[in-house]
């Protein structure tokens, strides 16, 4: 029987926690949160759940609220991470967080491999596991892309495409945090490229791509991501050699990013107006609606109307087998919003996040992952990644295949 401490009460921490009301495997859950009234709220509604305010910025604070602890689940943005990794370090539990680590004076790729070395090296002395980027992209595609990678003899190409066409009648910039998706979107993307990391202008690349259920082209543009980082530094080892490393994002909500960013909408830098100093991001995001979270407001926003409802999550892997090319195309199968509603009270894309999310700490509490260190899905072992896949399964998430290659 585990205690499981969900740091952040949030749309993807408060799937998490729900989800863990229900195991059996669970016998206490700590809500965390700085916000004391949300942890409150959350944890009111669970049996298994108390309520805890925490201060994220101070680790001596997390520590106390953890000691007892066995998985400590991070839900909290990203500039919080090395805290909490400090404070599941110093109680011995076991951590996840959904989004890659910064550490100022380093860029994306050396925080990377300097997690994936000295954190890793500490999390093995230490007996326990660390999980980062466990939401969906990162998390979810990085198992899909091990698991189809282990098909192939040898892998050149891994491309991530995802495209987010779910769009209201009410205006919704996007289905997540604004301030995390508009300032993704202004980040520089990074490609793996003939075996090595390269940064490339926001937006570049732009190619039009059909996928199925989708009756037109969708463009489809590069954008800042973690895969294309931990998968490059994992390639050689865990997924065949891979050479060139790609991830696209496409849909309304990139259309509306690009046109703000050509304008210097989403720029950090202050500038002058008749007199007044105003810093372009903030403005925007001083504008730009919150996601719905709560299923009264779902309820509202598909009530209202929805102009489309669709997507695609689409993995695609060349390589070769026996000799001969090989293609295998994988694509992810899952709730859209009505039907995520309907089923848990939530939106599609928090369905999506959260249940994956919480595949990775049932893994956990189950004792389904025997690795130690720090690590990235795509490092999992067959078994883990067959557990992952089989309560995914559980949840409506399922998975298609096309495989194309030469005969002879």
């Amino acid at each position: 029987m585990k205690t499981v401490m969900v740091l952040g009460s949030g749309a993807q921490g408060s799937a998490v926690a729900r989800l863990l009301e229900k195991e059996p495997g669970v016998k206490r859950i700590i809500c965390a949160d700085y916000d004391s009234k949300a942890a409150e709220t959350l944890a009111a509604g669970l049996s298994k759940a108390e309520p805890v305010q925490v201060n994220a910025k101070d680790v001596n604070h997390i520590i106390r609220a953890a000691r007892g602890v066995d998985i400590i689940v991070n839900g909290l943005p990203l500039s919080f991470n090395r805290n909490v990794m400090e404070a599941a370090l110093a109680v011995k539990a076991n951590y996840q967080d959904l989004c890659m680590t910064e550490i100022d004076g380093m860029d994306e790729v050396e925080a990377t491999r300097y997690m994936f070395t000295e954190m890793d090296r500490r999390f093995k002395e230490a007996g326990v596991l660390a999980i980062t980027n466990t939401g969906s992209a990162p998390g979810l595609v990085n198992v899909l892309v091990r698991e189809v990678a282990e098909k192939f003899d040898a892998v050149d190409s891994i491309e991530m495409n995802v495209y987010e066409g779910v769009w209201a009648k009410k205006f919704i910039p996007f289905w997540w945090s604004p301030d995390v998706a508009f300032a993704d979107m202004a980040l520089e993307p990074i490609r793996f490229e003939k075996g090595k990391h390269v940064s490339y202008e926001p937006f570049a690349h732009p190619v039009m791509m059909r996928f199925p259920g989708v009756d037109r082209e969708i463009r489809m543009v590069d954008h800042n991501h973690e895969e294309p980082i931990t998968m490059g530094i994992n390639a050689d080892k865990y997924l065949k050699g891979a050479k060139n490393i790609v991830f696209r994002y496409g849909g309304p909500h990139v259309e509306l990013s690009q046109a703000l960013y050509n304008m210097g909408f989403l720029s950090h830098q202050e500038r002058e107006f008749r007199g007044i100093k105003y810093t372009p991001f903030d403005l925007v995001i001083h504008h730009a609606p919150a996601a719905p979270k709560y299923k009264e407001e779902i309820e509202e926003v598909i009530k209202e109307g929805l102009i489309t409802e669709e997507g695609a999550f689409q993995v695609v892997i060349k390589g070769e087998k026996g000799g001969k090319p090989l293609t295998i195309t994988s694509y992810v199968n899952a709730p859209g919003l009505i039907e995520a509603y309907e089923k848990a009270g939530i939106s599609h894309e928090a369905y999506l996040t959260g249940q994956s999310a919480f595949i990775f700490t049932k893994m956990m509490v189950e004792d389904a992952v025997t690795q130690k260190g720090c690590i990235a899905p795509e490092v999992l072992e067959e078994g883990a990644r067959r557990f992952f896949f089989d309560e995914a399964s559980k949840l409506g998430i399922t998975f298609d295949e096309i495989i194309e290659q030469k005969l002879n």
